[in-house]
């Protein structure tokens, strides 16, 4: 069992990876593998629209979004940890989870996913809701904790002394844990869902 870490903060050993730390540390201790990729340098840009990830399942701007691909789809679980910029996730995290996720997103299904945001003061749970927006959309089931999954401070060494956000991380990667052994033991096959209907409101 492995869970995907992405690592959206330009500063790969800021806030955030101090709280992506702490989950991983959970859970290897409950047995899950970790990977960690820190994207928050890569100058990704937006999706352009070309539509050639259809028949790929990749992006043809390649980077690390295909790598993240292929993480993610020999993972069986993830968690996107990103700083608060203006009240949202940080910009260059959600190029690249919209090149993500629309190129792979089909290899995604059914594979618990969380996120954990990193801010100074405020804007954290506008950019919880933001980012598993992506989870949803993608028929992976959200994983919970015991409060809105995110730490406060402007260092690490800040971030190490809000204890209820470290405690929130911790509970969060347990319930993770447990979520990917209940799927992997149940041995019951996923939904398969309807496609094809798309309807526009404007004709």
């Amino acid at each position: 069992m492995k869970v995907l870490l992405i690592n959206g903060s330009p500063n790969e050993h800021g806030c955030t990876r101090f709280a992506l730390d702490e989950a991983a540390r959970v859970l290897n201790g409950c047995g899950v593998e970790t990977e960690l990729l820190n994207v928050g340098r890569e100058a990704s840009g937006g999706c352009i629209a070309c539509g050639a990830c259809y028949k790929t399942g990749r992006c043809v701007r390649g980077g690390g979004v295909n790598e993240a691909i292929e993480a993610l789809n020999s993972a069986d679980g993830l968690i996107v940890g990103s700083p608060v910029h203006y009240a949202s996730p940080a910009g260059g995290l959600l190029a690249f989870l919209v090149r993500m996720f629309y190129a792979g997103a089909s290899g995604f299904a059914h594979k618990p996913a969380a996120c954990i945001v990193s801010a100074r003061r405020a804007g954290t749970t506008a950019s919880v809701d933001v980012i598993n927006k992506y989870f949803t959309i993608s028929q992976m089931p959200v994983v919970s904790s015991t409060y809105w999954p995110m730490v406060h401070g402007s260092t690490p060494e800040e971030v190490a002394q809000d204890a209820e956000g470290l405690q929130t991380v911790r509970n969060l990667a347990r319930n993770m844990a447990w979520l990917i052994k209940c799927i992997k033991e149940s041995g019951i096959e996923p939904p398969k869902p309807d496609r094809g209907a798309r309807t526009n409101f404007i004709r």
